[in-house]
């Protein structure tokens, strides 16, 4: 760990985590097939019989090491490194289609243990996510609490996540960068500005490679030379750009983590050590789950009007069932009820995974209300969906929300 940079006094004491999942296709993909770690994976399109067009999504760091990259064309990938069971000379690697569903359920996992471990995150993208952990921690701590976020990642979604923790979001974002794969960078207060200083201006957020190039013909090369550059010359070259990043290469950042809009449903899932039957050790752990899915939409004052449990078969087989009640409620009974009564299709059978889940969320201030507060009290939740959903190939497309199915 690479320990570094208060920025200013007001950002003395914000904490924030930035998350960035390593190769996060490719670690999918062996998390599917464990053989396949090790060994150079890349995951795209176009590399299948019959097709002439397509581009690399993620190539694994094994691959990376044959010139392969994401958002290479397929045939250069190709080139650079054939695929397994080709008759080439040399290094072969495994390609594998795009699975954005079975990605997205993975990235659920992630997602869950962030916002179970921050007050509020900002997801990005489906692989990193800022997160605020200022009442959470404190900067004494801080690398054990990173550390605990990366072990309960890799423990309850099987992937490897890199972490940066600094006082503002730009820096976190560098200092996950600084040390991948399974990166942990501290930089604390005070030190930000020192630890950008040696990195190439690219570094610094707002910064691509043609204001990069632009800067190198003013003689700027480095993010210290950026911050050390006349305001008034950057101004006059990029407007209040120029100025914007010369104060992000100090240190100075004062972007708040704001989540990016009200979840559409709330989870909990749990993977057992080894897929089981056991079971009275199913429905414990369904039951505990059902708690905390009911506690976390309480803290957030959120209605539920569906409840759901998930059971992973394996390999990785995923099972949904839900019902829907006859109105928006919070209660926390109610939830482990219809937890077990739709778990019981699977209670028995060997599973490796395990979830609950609520859903169609609203969160006007009102009072907690229970089913049976509602016009027609007593009756039952009125309507269940299934569905079953092998992962195998799916190409649905879209940023993931933290806690869907």
């Amino acid at each position: 760990m690479t320990r570094g940079f208060p920025v200013t006094e007001d950002d003395a004491e914000r904490i924030v985590l930035h998350v960035d999942a390593d190769c996060f296709y490719a670690a999918c993909e062996r998390l599917r097939e464990p053989e396949l770690r090790g060994e150079p994976v890349v995951v795209g399109m176009g590399y299948e019989d019959g097709d002439d067009a397509g581009a690399v999504a993620t190539a694994s760091y094994e691959a990376r090491e044959h010139g392969v990259e994401s958002a290479q064309a397929i045939t250069t990938a190709l080139e650079r490194l054939p695929r397994k069971g080709s008759d080439a000379d040399g290094p072969t690697g495994f390609y594998r289609p795009v699975d954005m569903a079975f990605y997205e359920d993975v990235a659920a996992d992630v997602r869950g243990v962030l916002h179970d471990l921050a007050d509020t995150v900002r997801e990005v993208s489906i692989d990193e996510a800022y997160m605020d952990v200022t009442e959470r921690t404190d900067w004494d701590v801080v690398e054990g609490f990173a550390r605990h976020v990366k072990q309960r990642v890799a423990r309850e979604a099987g992937v490897t996540v890199s972490v940066g923790a600094a006082p503002t979001m730009s820096c976190a974002k560098v200092a996950s960068d600084a040390e991948k794969p399974d990166g942990l960078v501290v930089v604390e207060p005070g030190e930000v500005r020192e630890f950008f200083a040696p990195l190439d201006t690219e570094a610094v957020h707002g910064i691509g490679p043609v204001t990069a190039r632009e800067l190198r013909e003013m003689g700027i090369h480095t993010a210290g030379e950026l911050a050390a550059a006349d305001p008034h010359e950057l101004g006059e070259r990029f407007g209040e750009r120029g100025r914007e990043v010369r104060r992000r290469a100090r240190g100075e950042d004062d972007r708040e983590v704001e989540p990016t809009g009200k979840p559409k449903s709330l989870n909990r899932e749990s993977a057992f050590g080894e897929a089981t039957a056991d079971e009275a050790e199913q429905r414990e752990r369904v039951e505990t789950l059902a708690a905390a899915v009911a506690e976390r939409a309480a803290r957030r004052g959120a209605l539920y009007r569906t409840i759901g449990v998930k059971a992973v078969e394996p390999p990785f087989e995923v099972n949904t069932r839900a019902r829907s009640l006859s109105g928006p409620v919070a209660d926390a009974d109610l939830v482990r009820e219809v937890a077990l009564e739709l778990f019981e299709e699977f209670a028995g059978e060997e599973v490796r995974k395990v979830g609950v889940r609520v859903s169609k969320l609203s969160f006007a201030d009102a009072d907690q209300a229970t089913l049976g507060g509602f016009e027609g009290e007593g009756k039952r939740p009125e309507e269940e969906t299934r569905t079953t959903e092998p992962s195998d190939g799916n190409d649905t497309e879209g940023q993931v929300s933290l806690d869907d199915f």
